[in-house]
Order: structure tokens, then C-alpha cells, then sequence
């Protein structure tokens, strides 16, 4: 029996039980099943027994899960007509249903937690409009970039994170109540009616498909990964750039810890708990994908390992994005030390081989130039502002004329004016459109 129990989990799943026991009982009174008197009986039953675990007031015993807990205690409320609940149901098509009204309650709260990140990520950007950073491929200076297009890049990717849960949300309302163990019923069940009062926009038209599935769960966890994987990956930046070899950000303290032996220490734990964490998501969408990889239709108990992965993910995704959030607000940016290093290891070579390829030079052989020029210059250990007009023209007579205004920082990214690019328009647009999307008032904008 101990180890057969699923209670000690899915016990949290109780409102959504009792929910769909109350729209159950409503439904076989309206087929004709139960009387007014039995259905107003079963009813104020259920209600008594959900008061009782909201004020943690219940009293478990050794039920072997949460479907059973209710019934017995129902039992014990209104006698022999608590028999009559399960009448046309099966615990596999209930636990299916508690499963999806769980998600249905669950993925809205992910999704505002996501647009509130959003938004805290448009006020950030907003606040540091013109800072100027490096921007990395292969984690090597690439080419400069605004730090609030940087900022703007992960906005996007969390607008598909909640469009991902958008369509994972339609595919959970799908109604499995009235399949039964997995061949439906011969008696009167009105399963549009059920659909209808508990806010679910279909119903399964196959009894063994809606048992033995949770392609549903499967989506949602990997939707979380996916959601995770995003978090996990700014974490990351965040760390390094906060970092004293970078320097970049500076973190809150109060998102920082402490060590044990080292009085100076400002560890960014909280980010490394979201990278920790990210990699708990993923045991759980491969827990589940391992589980239904090769049962055969329709349930099998193996299904009800899927409990931990239900509700543990939503535990995980809430607080997370809800730092998140926080931290971004707070975040303090080294303007002067990103300006710095974004001019360094000739991260301007680009803006170069594209002047020339403006005056007429093919792309292949102005690129071919840049780089030999680079070689030379790094050997003679100076940058690009080093060079004098004569050295310039050495290279390229193309080269001699406008060069020293070409640059600079702030031209270099402004030149990135095509759409989606770096250049300061280019960011207001994007800032414009994620304010428009999540239909916030807009600000102001200050450079």
C-alpha cells in the first residue's frame, strides 16, 4: 500500500477533484441518474470536504490517493449515496481531468509571471536606451551592440515562451471525463455539458486515446525547459558580466550571498540557482517522455509517476521569473566600462569592410583586406585609433578619406539601421512594439 500510494502528491490536487466530482454529479442528475435530493446531498458533501482541507483541518488516512481520500470521507458524511459519485467514471479519465484543470489554472499564472519579466526587460532597455556594449559570438568580441538590444533579444524569446503556453493551454482543454477506464459508457452522460462548466473548449473523441495520454503534460514541461533554458542562459550572462573581470552589472545585494569563510564575497547565488533549476526541468520532461515511451493503450500505472513533474515545474517557474524580474529592475550598468571594452580587439573590422564594399570594393576582397590589416596592426600592438592618415591610406586609398568620423562607437551601431538591427531607431521600434504587444502605457523615451 505504501508503495503503491500516490497521495502523498497528489493530495495538493484536491480542488480540482472535488471541482470535477461537483460538475459530475450535476451532469448525472441532469441524465437522469441522480435525483435532485441525491444530487443536493452529494453536493454539500463535497463542498464540507473541500472547506476542510483549504483549512488544513481534513484528516488523511491510508488512502491510496486523492480520488479515494474524498470518496471515503464522503462516505463517511452522506452513507450509502456516496457509492452513487463514480457512477460512468473511472479514476483514469478522473485523474486526466484533475490533471488538465491543474494546467488550465496553472499556465495563465506562468504566463503573467513571463509578460511582469517582460516588462521589467522594457524598463531596463528604456533606462539604458544608448549603452554601448560588445556583443559576443563564440564568446569573443564581435561587434558593438546596444546593451538594450541585448536586453530587447530576450524579450523576444520569452514573447514565444508564452506563445508556446498560448497552444499548449488550447490542447489541455480537451475534455477526458465520460471515457471512463477507456471505453466510454453505456449509460447517459452528457459530456458537452461537463465541457461547458468547466471551461474546456472540446472533448475528446476517443475514450482510449483521453486515458492513456499526457502528451499535454509533456508539452507544458517541455514549454517550461524551454522557458527555463531562456532564464538559465541570462543568468548566466548576468554572472559573467557582474563579474570583476567584466564588470559590466552590478547585482543587487540583496540577490547576493555571502561565504562562509570569505568576508568579501558577493556570490550572484540566485542565478545559480536558476541554472541549478533548469537542469531539475529537464529531468522531469525526460522522466515523462522515458515513462510513456513504451506503454502500451491505455493506462498503465507507470502514468502516475507523472504527478512530481505536474507539480513540482509551476514551484520552480513562478519564483524564478518573479527574481528575474526583480533583479533586472534593480540592475545597476557600467556604462564607462562597457563603452570600454566594446572597442576593443577591433570590433569596428566589420563597419570597415562594409565602407569599402560603399565605395565599390567587392565583399569578398574588402573582407580579405580588413583582416590582412588587422594582422598587421596586432602585430604592431595598436588599435585601430591609433593609425595615422598616411597608415590608413597604406592599406587602401579608399580608406583615406572620412575614415577617422567612421570610427566610432556611436556611428557604428547607429549604422545598424536595417530592421531588427542595432541602431538606436531600430531599438526604440522594437521597445515601441513589445509595449504595444503587452499593452502597457508608453513612457517616454530618454536616451
Amino acid at each position: 500500500m505504501e508503495f503503491t500510494s500516490s497521495l502523498s502528491l497528489d493530495k495538493e490536487l484536491y480542488p480540482y477533484d472535488i471541482l470535477g466530482s461537483k460538475v459530475h454529479v450535476k451532469m448525472l442528475h441532469k441524465s437522469g441518474i441522480l435525483s435532485k435530493e441525491e444530487r443536493d446531498k452529494l453536493l454539500q458533501g463535497l463542498e464540507e470536504i473541500k472547506e476542510e482541507m483549504d483549512e488544513g483541518k481534513f484528516v488523511f488516512q491510508e488512502d491510496e490517493d486523492i480520488h479515494m481520500a474524498i470518496e471515503r470521507a464522503l462516505k463517511e458524511k452522506v452513507g450509502e449515496l456516496a457509492n452513487k459519485l463514480h457512477t460512468a467514471r473511472s479514476r483514469n479519465d478522473q485523474v486526466a481531468l484533475d490533471e488538465r484543470l491543474y494546467l488550465m489554472e496553472a499556465i495563465p499564472k506562468i504566463k503573467e509571471k513571463i509578460r511582469q519579466l517582460q516588462e521589467a526587460i522594457l524598463l531596463c532597455a528604456e533606462k539604458n536606451l544608448k549603452v554601448i556594449m560588445p556583443g559576443f559570438t563564440h564568446f569573443q568580441h564581435a561587434q558593438p551592440v546596444l546593451f538594450s538590444h541585448y536586453l530587447m533579444a530576450y524579450f523576444w524569446k520569452l514573447e514565444r515562451d508564452k506563445e508556446r503556453f498560448s497552444g499548449t493551454l488550447k490542447r489541455v482543454k480537451v475534455l477526458p471525463s465520460g471515457s471512463c477506464a477507456l471505453a466510454g459508457t453505456s449509460l447517459p452522460v452528457d459530456r458537452e455539458f461537463m465541457a461547458k462548466e468547466l471551461g474546456f473548449e472540446k472533448v475528446s473523441p476517443n475514450s482510449m486515446d483521453a486515458v492513456s495520454e499526457r502528451d499535454f503534460l509533456i508539452e507544458y514541461l517541455f514549454s517550461s525547459s524551454l522557458l527555463m533554458m531562456h532564464l538559465s542562459r541570462l543568468s548566466e550572462e548576468l554572472i559573467i558580466f557582474s563579474s570583476p573581470e567584466f564588470s559590466f552589472v552590478r547585482i543587487e545585494e540583496s540577490f547576493c550571498t555571502g561565504s562562509s569563510i570569505m568576508p568579501q564575497k558577493r556570490n550572484p547565488d540566485v542565478l545559480e540557482l536558476i541554472r541549478g533549476k533548469t537542469a531539475i526541468l529537464y529531468g522531469y520532461l525526460f522522466t515523462l517522455l522515458s515513462a510513456m515511451k513504451n506503454l502500451p493503450l491505455t493506462y498503465n500505472r507507470d502514468m502516475q509517476e507523472d504527478k512530481r513533474p505536474l507539480l513540482e515545474t509551476e514551484k520552480i517557474l513562478l519564483p524564478s521569473l518573479e527574481i528575474m524580474s526583480r533583479i533586472l529592475l534593480t540592475l545597476k550598468v557600467n556604462k564607462k566600462r562597457m563603452e570600454e571594452m566594446a572597442g576593443k580587439d577591433y570590433t569596428l573590422a566589420t563597419d570597415l569592410v562594409e565602407y569599402l564594399v560603399e565605395r565599390g570594393m567587392s565583399f569578398r576582397n574588402a573582407y580579405q583586406l580588413v583582416g590582412e590589416m588587422v594582422k598587421s596592426i596586432c602585430r604592431e600592438g595598436k588599435e585601430f585609433k591609433d593609425l595615422t592618415l598616411e597608415e590608413w591610406e597604406k592599406f587602401s586609398p579608399l580608406l583615406a578619406s572620412g575614415i577617422k568620423d567612421l570610427l566610432s562607437l556611436e556611428k557604428s551601431v547607429e549604422r545598424k539601421n536595417s530592421y531588427g538591427g542595432t541602431s538606436p531607431q531600430q531599438v526604440r521600434k522594437q521597445i515601441k512594439e513589445g509595449k504595444e504587444l503587452l499593452d502597457v502605457e508608453m513612457v517616454p523615451q530618454k536616451d
